[in-house]
C-alpha cells in the first residue's frame, strides 16, 4: 500500500528542513511526498530542490492558496491513502507512517484517520 504526503509551502525556509527530513526519515518506504509551494520568494524552493529525490514532486503554483494547493497535491497523488503534513509540522517518531500502514490494513473500512498534535 502506497501513502502520498502533501505538503503546501509558503515563504517556509525555517521549517520546511525539519518537515522534509521528517518525511525522509519514515521507516515505510512506500511513501511519496507531494510538495506543492504558492511561489516562495524566501530560500524554501532552493531548500526543496536540494532535497528532490526519486519519492518527491515538486510543484510551484502561485496564488494557488492553501487549499487549492493541497486538492492540487491530491490529484497528482498516486497512493492508496493520503496524509496532509504541513511545511511547519514534523511527524513525532520515524514510525508513524509505518504505524498508520498497518492500522489502514487490519481496517479496509477507514475513510478518515485524525491524528494528535503536540506542540
Amino acid at each position: 500500500m502506497k501513502i502520498s504526503i502533501i505538503t503546501v509551502t509558503l515563504n517556509s525556509e525555517k521549517t520546511i528542513r525539519d518537515t522534509l527530513n521528517s518525511v525522509i526519515s519514515q521507516t515505510y518506504k512506500k511513501i511519496e511526498h507531494i510538495i506543492v509551494d504558492g511561489g516562495s520568494n524566501d530560500e524554501t524552493i532552493k531548500i526543496l530542490k536540494k532535497y528532490k529525490n526519486n519519492k518527491s514532486k515538486f510543484f510551484i503554483k502561485k496564488n494557488f492558496g492553501i487549499y487549492k494547493s493541497i486538492n492540487y497535491g491530491i490529484k497528482k497523488s498516486s497512493g492508496d491513502y493520503i496524509c496532509i503534513l504541513n511545511s511547519d509540522d514534523i511527524f513525532q517518531s520515524n514510525n508513524i507512517i509505518q504505524n498508520l500502514a498497518k492500522i489502514f490494513s487490519k481496517n479496509k473500512k477507514i475513510d478518515i484517520f485524525l491524528g494528535n498534535v503536540a506542540y
